[in-house]
């Protein structure tokens, strides 16, 4: 377990503004903003603000699109260009600073944008976080649980709020998300589709083969899909974070009738790789046309803002 820390943001400059001569109302706000808080985060860890955070930084797309979701641009993101391909439902603003890849950030990078607090995911591994920690405070948030999905992102969504003074627009974002899906499960109630079994994959080509990854039940598109009245058709077991397994272009045989759905945003496996595998053409849900390719650019490990997409895509292509 790693031990528990107390980082502190200096905040003369903001005492010093806040006594010149300023009314009392701008007083009262800036006593408001300079209001210290102290939370913990996902590691276990103590963080301490002395003001809600305005310079963040970002280091796994789900958090940065939470900043922003919350009305927060950050000043520095992980992979600029991978985060506005796979993920358009919550754009980038005022053109961040790339720190680097998501499994390596930047700490020179990072230093050079001097945040007052650091955003970052149980995945990064524990000596980056040691790094970062020592560039500015670190708040960090379980990257995903299959116990839980959408209850995770969330209480994701909840902490970041709290470190940036923005729990108003997590409450909107919540009420939104939820509104959408009760609007969603109508719909497919409406078209006679609730209960209906839905399997949802991505897939890859390593050494000329097609690997296929499962979003069972644990997955949050899995848990968006149980919200919405589906039925998760995947029997296979996913990991305990984010509920994601593996098979193969046989393995799919076992899925039955289904509905069949996924996203490729930087390619097509399934219509292309596997146009003419005649383990892929035999499947019932191919024969009858049951495949949906979903707009691209929707995060499959997002946070309300990508989900509100995927619920959008999903109930469209099912009940066109």
């Amino acid at each position: 377990m790693r031990r528990s820390i107390v980082i502190t943001a200096a905040t003369a400059a903001a005492l010093a503004l806040a006594g010149c001569g300023t009314t009392e109302p701008a007083a009262d706000s800036a006593a408001k903003d300079t209001k210290g808080i102290t939370l913990t985060d996902a590691s276990g860890a103590k963080v301490t603000l002395d003001r809600p955070a305005k310079k963040v930084v970002g280091t796994e797309w789900n958090v940065v699109e939470s900043l922003v979701t919350l009305g927060v641009d950050p000043v520095g993101v992980a992979d600029v260009k991978g985060y506005g391909t796979w993920d358009t439902a919550a754009p980038l603003k005022n053109g961040p600073k790339d720190i680097g890849t998501r499994g390596e950030p930047s700490m020179d990078t990072i230093a050079s944008l001097s945040p007052d607090l650091i955003v970052a995911t149980t995945d990064l591994p524990d000596a980056a976080v040691k790094q970062l920690r020592k560039i500015a405070p670190v708040l960090e948030v379980r990257s995903a649980d299959a116990a839980d999905p959408v209850g995770q992102m969330k209480e994701n969504l909840d902490l970041i709020a709290e470190a940036t003074g923005t729990t108003a627009e997590a409450d909107e974002a919540k009420k939104a998300y939820d509104t959408k899906v009760a609007e969603g499960r109508k719909a497919l109630a409406d078209a006679g589709l609730a209960g209906t079994r839905i399997a949802f994959a991505d897939g890859y080509v390593a050494s000329n083969q097609v690997s296929v990854r499962p979003y069972t039940a644990g997955s949050l598109i899995g848990g968006v899909n149980t919200a919405l009245g589906l039925e998760n058709a995947w029997k296979i077991e996913g990991d305990k974070d984010y509920g994601l397994a593996a098979t193969d272009v046989e393995g799919l045989t076992g899925l039955g009738d289904v509905r069949f759905a996924y996203i490729g945003s930087e390619g097509d496996v399934f219509a292309d790789d596997l146009a003419k595998n005649s383990v892929w053409t035999s499947l019932p849900f191919v024969k009858k046309d049951e495949v949906h390719r979903l707009p691209d650019g929707i995060w499959m490990f997002g946070g309300p803002r990508s989900m509100e997409a995927y619920v959008d895509a999903l109930v469209g292509a099912l009940t066109k």
